[in-house]
Order: structure tokens, then C-alpha cells, then sequence
């Protein structure tokens, strides 16, 4: 039993309510059927019975038909964007990687393990503690220090290990320099 558009416009117009400003009627035309709607696909009725099974299953009987499928069709996890939106869900088509991806992925990230650190400013009441500390990084004399300190920013070393970069960032920043590591 199929009701039309007209007819319901028609029934609207003719209904003694429309005239009452605190009734007010919404309609919403949908179509869901092939019948319908001539434009929309037909679906394979082994896919609508797949479809319906899913939507029964639990939670976790969800999660388990999602790692199995991802076994049997060797599908890798991919890594979603966090502001990316909400996931396609469980019947989403999920897109294999192709080997130069898999590939990329499976390289690691090289970490930075060398350092420059450079002097960039310095706080004037602590001016006397970080000449003398790089008087001691550097073995310079105390005016070759204190000169290197009045020319900030400078590169005080190239070539430093990480953890001994951290520390002598550290020592100085506490002394009341801003270093940055490069």
C-alpha cells in the first residue's frame, strides 16, 4: 500500500487543523524500497542477508568478525586520523595498502641523535653563571667566554650526543639561559 505525495497534500489542505497556529505538521518523504524509487541500485539479496545478520551481532562478536576478516584478507591496520571523522563502520570497505605504503610504514622513523646546541639568550642577573659555565664546556679563557656569552645566539657545540645535549641544556637553562637544541 503505497501512498503518494498528492495524497497526502491533498489530505493536509483539506484538514481543518491548518488553520490553528499552534498545530504544525511536518512531513518527511522518504524512499526505501527499489519499488519506490527506480534510481537507487538494486541490493543482491545475499548481501542484504549478510547485512542483517551483522546488525544482530554484539559487541564483541563485532569485534571479533572484524579481526577474522582481517586475517583471512590479510588487511593491516591502518592508522585513521584523529580529526579525520568517525570510521565507516564495520561494513566500511577498508582499502589494502599497497606494497610502497607497507613499506614506507615499516621503516622507522630515524630519531635525530645528534645535536647542536645554541646559546640564544640569557637572563643579565645569571650573566656571570653561564660564563663561567661555558668557560668549563668550552675551555676557553674567562674573556673568550665572556665574549662568546655577549655575542648570543651561538652555537656553543655541534655533534652532541642527545643525552649529554639534554644535560647541558639543562644546566644551562637552570642557570637562567635559553638554549635550543638543533
Amino acid at each position: 500500500m503505497s501512498i503518494t505525495r498528492q495524497t497526502i497534500t491533498r489530505a493536509l489542505r483539506a484538514s481543518p487543523f491548518k488553520r490553528s497556529p499552534s498545530f504544525i505538521t511536518s512531513i518527511r518523504f522518504n524512499t526505501t524500497t527499489a519499488a519506490e524509487s527506480p534510481s537507487s541500485p538494486v541490493v543482491d539479496p545475499k548481501i542484504t542477508q549478510i547485512v542483517d545478520q551483522i546488525s544482530t551481532l554484539t559487541l564483541l562478536e563485532t569485534s571479533q568478525l572484524v579481526n577474522e576478516l582481517k586475517t583471512r584478507l590479510n588487511i593491516s591496520d591502518i592508522a585513521l586520523p584523529v580529526a579525520g571523522g568517525a570510521a565507516g563502520g564495520v561494513g566500511g570497505g577498508a582499502q589494502q595498502a599497497s606494497p610502497a605504503e607497507e613499506e614506507e610504514a615499516k621503516q622507522p622513523v630515524e630519531e635525530k641523535t645528534m645535536f647542536a646546541i645554541k646559546l640564544e639568550s640569557f637572563d643579565a642577573k645569571s650573566k656571570p653563571k653561564v660564563i663561567k659555565e661555558v668557560k668549563g664546556l668550552l675551555g676557553l679563557s674567562l674573556v673568550e667566554s665572556k665574549k662568546f656569552v655577549e655575542s648570543a645566539p651561538k652555537v656553543l657545540k655541534e655533534n652532541v650526543a642527545k643525552e649529554d645535549a639534554e644535560k647541558i641544556k639543562a644546566t644551562l637553562e637552570g642557570l637562567g639561559a635559553k638554549v635550543v637544541l638543533e
